[in-house]
């Protein structure tokens, strides 16, 4: 496969007005955005997305779990898509880029190749995948989920929200379902750009990271029972504290994950206490923690570990315990080959770059498991996403999308 000439740039300020005009839609309370799956912003943020495609001369493909597919076609009919992209939905107080950039970086590929007069052998195709960020419809990664038989399209239509709105009869409701079967397209390779989502390519000044392996998941719910007693009146040697022995369980949740440093990671993010009052000592408490690696034997391992000295601490507080496994996936390994295509158009431009683990998960998780896949990933401001005041510069984004373009426009091979 011929690479793109090193010269061959995306247009790096119009991605940025494009990047900036969707930010209009759903926007936030603190200069991001709020744009959640299926909601009437949603809708109008896929509107506009479909336009700026129309605009470029492709066809547009839905299919029944919302999933959008913009299509430049190919001068060979029988050859398989390049696939790339994201998502547009964001959580109720995101940024302007996470997933976006993915999205519209994907739509900044064929505008560039349509400027440039460019033709490629394969088609090449935009994605914008249903509720990647599972904050109004769990579980995260959904629709591309259900793509890659992950999930069964009833059930993630029968998802229920906060209010207990269905997930099938939102995306109905918008005006988003479409007919084509989910999961029947077949992918050359799929591509996905995405910000960091953490501090560690902006400390090592680092321009791209190269996203090697995705980092496998584990939820282990805990239940810690002790007895509910007065704070005041019960004595240090009479107390059954279950809010105590949570504290214990998550210094070793801490500890086991050190253990297996510097690429585990553990704590527990979700946590209830009963019954939650100044003046009772914790007879009940819930909590969530969450492992991750990207080895399946480590997050085994912290699992086991868990369960064992978890087991330990209760038994010598006089308490009971009770370990739920209530989520996770298996560890990423991207297509050698896709990463050695990002690896080498960073190097092409020119552009300083790491091989890096991602911390979180993507669409390109789970489509991986159905098609070569790999991820380019730029620096973001701290670290910081989630938040609206997640930040990223013109710069960083024109860089990504660069080596976006090189890496799909050479695997999608141009036609000389």
């Amino acid at each position: 496969m011929a690479a793109p000439a090193a010269n061959m740039k995306i247009n790096g300020e119009r991605l940025w007005d494009s990047l900036m005009e969707m930010s209009k839609i759903g926007p936030g309370v603190a200069g991001g955005n709020n744009r959640q799956t299926l909601t009437d912003e949603d809708g109008e943020g896929r509107a506009l997305f479909q336009s700026w495609c129309e605009a470029a001369g492709c066809s547009m493909g839905l299919d029944q779990m919302g999933n959008m597919f913009a299509r430049r076609e190919g001068t060979d009919p029988d050859a398989l898509p390049v696939y790339v992209g994201s998502h547009l939905d964001t959580q109720p107080t995101g940024g302007k880029y996470d997933g976006v950039l993915g999205v519209l970086g994907g739509l900044e590929i064929l505008r560039t190749l349509n400027d440039l007069g460019i033709k490629t052998k394969h088609p090449i195709v935009v994605t914008n995948f249903t509720n990647e960020e599972g904050t109004r419809y769990a579980p995260a990664m959904l629709s591309s989920g259900v793509f890659a038989g992950i999930h069964t399209q009833d059930w993630a239509y029968d998802r229920e929200d906060a209010e207990g709105k269905k997930f099938g009869d939102e995306l109905k409701r918008i005006g988003w379902r479409g007919d084509e079967e989910v999961g029947a397209r077949k992918m050359h390779a799929f591509f996905e750009l995405h910000i960091e989502q953490g501090p560690i390519l902006e400390a090592e000044g680092k321009d791209i990271g190269v996203v090697t392996h995705g980092q496998g998941l584990s939820w282990t719910q805990v239940t810690i029972e002790g007895k509910d007693s007065h704070t005041g009146s019960t004595p240090m040697p009479m107390r059954k504290n279950a809010g105590l022995g949570m504290a214990r369980v998550l210094e070793k949740v801490d500890e086991i994950a050190w253990s297996h440093a510097p690429h585990a990671v553990g704590a527990a993010g979700h946590i209830d206490v009963y019954p939650n009052s100044r003046n009772v000592i914790p007879g009940k408490v819930v909590f969530t923690v969450d492992f991750r690696s990207p080895e399946l034997s480590v997050i085994e391992d912290m699992e086991a570990r868990l369960r064992v000295e978890g087991q330990t601490i209760a038994d010598d507080m006089g308490l009971s315990i009770a370990f739920e496994k209530v989520g996770g996936f298996d560890p990423v390994t991207f297509d050698e080959g896709c990463v050695t295509a990002v690896r080498n158009a960073a190097e092409r431009l020119g552009h300083t770059h790491l091989d890096i683990i991602s911390g979180a998960g993507h669409d390109a998780c789970w489509i991986n498991r159905v098609a070569p896949t790999a991820m380019v990933m730029c620096p973001c401001v701290d670290g910081l996403s989630h938040n609206e005041a997640e930040e990223i510069s013109p710069q960083w984004a024109a860089a990504g999308a660069d080596v976006l373009f090189h890496a799909v426009v050479e695997t999608a091979e141009i036609v000389k």
